[in-house]
C-alpha cells in the first residue's frame, strides 16, 4: 500500500447515530459503508487515506464523521456539514478534530448555504480557519453561485468536476464558471465521480474532454481524485475499480498521479504519510 488519498468518500455508522428528520435521501443499507468498510477498500486498491465528506442523512450531525476520524489513526480527515449559525468555538472543535472545510449542497439547497442568515458570518469564519467551501453542484448552477463564492473571498473546492450535462458541451454555463474558478484564485477540483455524469458509463471515456479541460483550467497542483464511495443514490452497480483506471487514462504519467492522489491532498488537507507495516 502506497501513500495515496482518494478525496471523496462518505461513511455511516450503522445504528450508533440516527439520521436526521430532515435527510433529502436515507441509503439503501448496502450502500451505507462504514469507516471499517472503507480501509478495507482502501487497501485493497492500494491507497492510505480518504477524504470523508459529511453524509447528508445527518444533516448537521457530524459525529459519525468525527469518530471516524478519531479512530482512523491518521488516515482520514474530513469536510463538515454546519449549521450558518455555528459559533466559532464550535468550528474551532471541528477543526482539532480533524476537519478541514464545509460542504455547501446547491443540487439539494439551491443558493440557501450561500445567502440564508448567518452566511456572511459563516463564511469570514472559514476563511480565517483556512478551510475550504467545498460545493456539489450539477449542470448550470454553479454559474448562479459564482458571485456569491467571489464575494465571500472563500477558497471553494468543486465536487466532482461540476457534474455537467456532457450533451451540452464545454460552453455550457455550469462548466465555464468551473473554468473561471480555476484560472482565477486558489480554488480546487474533484476529478471524481465520474458515474455521476457519464453517459456512457465505464469506463468513462465520455468525460474525457472536461477532465482535460479541469486540469488545464486549475493545473495540476489544485486538482485531486475522489471516488464517491460508497455510491449513493445511485440506481445501477457502481465499483470502485473503473473510476481509479480512468484516472490512469487521464494521467498517464505516474509522477503527475501521484501529485493527484498524494502530494496534493497531503499539502491541501494536512495528511502525514502513514508508517511502513
Amino acid at each position: 500500500m502506497t501513500n495515496a488519498v482518494d478525496s471523496h468518500v462518505h461513511v455511516f455508522c450503522g445504528d450508533d447515530f440516527p439520521f436526521a428528520p430532515t435527510r433529502v435521501y436515507t441509503p439503501d443499507p448496502c450502500q451505507a459503508g462504514t469507516a471499517d468498510q472503507l480501509a478495507a477498500v482502501l487497501e485493497s486498491h492500494g491507497l492510505s487515506h480518504a477524504l470523508l465528506v459529511g453524509a447528508q442523512p445527518y444533516d448537521t450531525d457530524n459525529r459519525c464523521m468525527l469518530r471516524s476520524i478519531a479512530r482512523g489513526g491518521g488516515r482520514f480527515r474530513g469536510i463538515a456539514l454546519v449549521k450558518p449559525t455555528a459559533s466559532a468555538r464550535e468550528l474551532r472543535d471541528l477543526a482539532d478534530a480533524g476537519v478541514v472545510g464545509i460542504r455547501i449542497n446547491l443540487t439539494t439547497d439551491g443558493l440557501r448555504g450561500l445567502t440564508e442568515p448567518g452566511a456572511d458570518t459563516l463564511m469570514a469564519q472559514v476563511r480565517e480557519l483556512g478551510w475550504f467551501v467545498q460545493v456539489h453542484c450539477e449542470h448550470d448552477e454553479l454559474a448562479a453561485a459564482l458571485p456569491l463564492l467571489r464575494r465571500a473571498g472563500v477558497r471553494a473546492m468543486i465536487d466532482h468536476f461540476a457534474r455537467p450535462d456532457l450533451r451540452r458541451g464545454l460552453e455550457q454555463p455550469g462548466f465555464r464558471a468551473l473554468l473561471e474558478l480555476g484560472r482565477a484564485g486558489d480554488n480546487v477540483v474533484k476529478l471524481s465521480g465520474p458515474f455521476r455524469c457519464s453517459l456512457e458509463g465505464p469506463p468513462f471515456r465520455d468525460v474525457d474532454p472536461f477532465i482535460a479541460a479541469a486540469i488545464d483550467a486549475f493545473g495540476l497542483d489544485r486538482c485531486v481524485w475522489g471516488s464517491d464511495w460508497p455510491y449513493v443514490r445511485v440506481t445501477q452497480r457502481v465499483d470502485y475499480g473503473p473510476g481509479l483506471t480512468a484516472l490512469n487514462r487521464w494521467l498517464p504519467d505516474p509522477a503527475a498521479r501521484r501529485r493527484i492522489l498524494w502530494e496534493n491532498p497531503a499539502r491541501l488537507f494536512g495528511f502525514a504519510p502513514l508508517a511502513p507495516r
